[in-house]
């Protein structure tokens, strides 16, 4: 069945014939076509991280003619991320991402309006961000931001389109409030810290945030037009080395203490202590 499509402001909205051509292949698809394109152009899309899920959730978001993508990171451009972040180049080691991210999703499409957020996302400031977008997508690799993500959208009611990776395989669903679980509901309580390696420590393949950050964005333009079956209550795990497919059902928690019954977290925490890194700055 094909699902409402994330509510956003309604207004006219004519194609002009550069977007008739630009988006010429949407337009000839009857699931989409010009109504979707539409609903794509007025949407607004927060991306949290511009790195390996990031980068390629961006410029295909961007491509697809999402109108506002909003990108949230503080990071700056490292040798080390180039064999995986396809956003950026040699010549940008050293540079903003944030700022090189901008310029790069420009360089595609006039059309995005990019807000930029060059901060790190925190209790106090997760809930003023996130409350101006239809859609959040979560690009992170570290469990603080994902929890405070997590919570935040709940809070909020937004759609939260979760992806993970670590050396050669990726996770994704979507969280969506009142319709499936929440990230809490997979994982109560983060592990302990150290168990869990980063990519940094662990390594990833270059290729594999590539798939799964795909995904992602796919996910984001079915929200967005309404159009096919989402992974709410779907956990997608995939095996590179084996080039393979799992699918998990997920449910609702109803004990959970963020979208359970009666939930216990009815605003942000300190995550950095939640997840025992201690308190951050």
């Amino acid at each position: 069945m094909t699902k409402m499509p994330v509510t956003m402001e309604k207004r006219d909205l004519v194609l002009n014939p550069e977007q008739l051509t630009r988006y010429s292949r949407h337009l000839f698809l009857p699931e989409i076509g010009a109504d979707g394109q539409r609903s794509l152009l007025k949407s607004k899309v927060l991306i949290v991280g511009t790195g390996g899920l990031g980068s390629p959730i961006s410029i295909y978001l961007a491509a697809a003619g999402v109108g506002t993508l909003g990108l949230v990171d503080f990071d700056k451009v490292d040798l080390s991320n180039l064999q995986r972040q396809i956003l950026f180049t040699s010549d940008q080691v050293g540079m903003p991402k944030i700022e090189m991210a901008a310029k790069r999703i420009k360089a595609l499409n006039p059309d995005v309006v990019i807000e930029k957020y060059p901060e790190k996302l925190t209790s106090k400031n997760a809930m003023e961000i996130l409350a101006r977008y239809d859609v959040v997508i979560d690009g992170t690799d570290n469990f603080p931001t994902r929890y405070l993500t997590n919570d935040a959208c709940v809070l909020l009611g937004k759609p939260n389109i979760y992806g993970s990776i670590l050396r050669f395989d990726g996770q994704t669903t979507v969280f969506k409030p009142k319709e499936g679980p929440c990230y809490r509901c997979l994982f109560p309580e983060p592990p302990p810290p150290g168990e869990v390696p980063s990519c940094a420590e662990g390594g990833v393949m270059g290729i594999l945030p590539g798939i799964i950050g795909l995904i992602q964005a796919t996910e984001a333009v079915k929200l967005i037009t309404g159009i096919g079956r989402s992974l709410v209550g779907r956990f997608l795990i995939y095996d590179a080395l084996n080039m393979s497919f799992r699918e998990l059902k997920l449910k609702r928690d109803k004990n959970c203490p963020v979208c359970g019954d009666r939930p216990t977290v009815k605003k942000l925490i300190d995550y950095d202590q939640f997840c025992g890194l201690g308190r951050g700055d």
